[in-house]
């Protein structure tokens, strides 16, 4: 589809977590307050959608590990067209809090205008 996928984290990635494509490193979180992602609340990160999920993955055989990180940062999905114009944006409520990726296709697809 010729696009060109960054993730922005506020802490620095370790060899063995780096993703496959660039990554951008934003330790102030500047864009994250730009774009309006700031701190969950309780009931955003422990309600009963993100406990559902972590139940899904437990049965799967995922482990559950403690996080390292801050878990109050809120995260998002953000496209931005090559004009530099945000196309979509979606702040997550909580860590189960994704669109879909349909929505998100639906959006390229319309060429992002």
């Amino acid at each position: 589809m010729g696009l060109k996928a960054m993730v922005i984290t506020f802490e620095p990635l370790r060899g063995d977590e780096a993703p496959p494509f660039p990554y951008g490193y934003d330790s102030e979180r500047q864009l994250y307050r730009y774009f309006g992602m700031l701190d969950a609340g309780f009931w955003d990160l422990w309600g009963p959608r993100t406990l559902l999920t972590y139940l899904r993955l437990l049965l799967k055989g995922w482990k559950l590990l403690p996080s390292t990180a801050d878990i109050h940062q809120r995260g998002g999905d953000v496209l931005i067209n090559p004009e530099g114009r945000v196309c979509f944006h979606h702040i997550g409520r909580g860590p189960a809090d994704r669109p879909a990726l349909e929505k998100i296709f639906k959006v390229i697809e319309k060429g992002m205008s």
